[in-house]
């Protein structure tokens, strides 16, 4: 993608601080924030449904600048789709956090910490040694749609 007044890697090495932020634009929206505190980020101003937005690409030198580009790039042709880049990234970061939510091992705990109310403590305590002993070593992580029947039952075969 070519741009008609491009930065270049040593145009952004050699920005200076100063007391104001102040931006270096590469195009199409595209610009580095150089802040007072030394900080080069990355932003990409769009707008909306009528109202303009900016969003964060990540921090120079982190993020070179082959790689804002890149992620510009998509962001423009998720705006072109009629899609908010914004919301699809947050839609993402949910979605994976869901995910680690419904890991087995998190799961086990809301489980056991409920059945705990019902039965002896040291009946509760041995449930939780064994499930800590051979069960989580080898699902704990695991979000909870992904592992399948065959898994268990070769799991339970190998307690037993």
């Amino acid at each position: 993608m070519a741009f008609s007044n491009a930065l270049t890697d040593t145009e952004i090495r050699k920005a200076k601080i100063t007391t104001k932020a102040y931006m270096l634009t590469d195009g199409r929206g595209l610009y580095l924030l150089v802040t007072p505190t030394g900080g080069k980020l990355w932003r990409y101003k769009f707008s909306f449904e009528g109202r303009p937005r900016p969003m964060a690409l990540g921090s120079y030198p982190g993020v070179p600048l082959a790689t804002a580009r890149q992620k510009h790039l998509a962001a423009r042709q998720l705006l072109a789709s009629g899609v908010h880049p914004l919301g699809e990234r947050t839609a993402k970061r949910t979605a994976e956090k869901a995910s680690m939510e419904g890991a087995f091992g998190k799961v086990a705990a809301r489980w056991l910490a409920h059945w705990s109310e019902g039965v002896a403590a040291r009946h509760a305590a041995y449930a939780e040694r064994r499930m800590s002993a051979d069960i989580l070593p080898a699902l704990g992580a695991r979000p909870i749609d992904q592992i399948t029947a065959p898994e268990i039952v070769a799991l339970v075969k190998a307690v037993e």
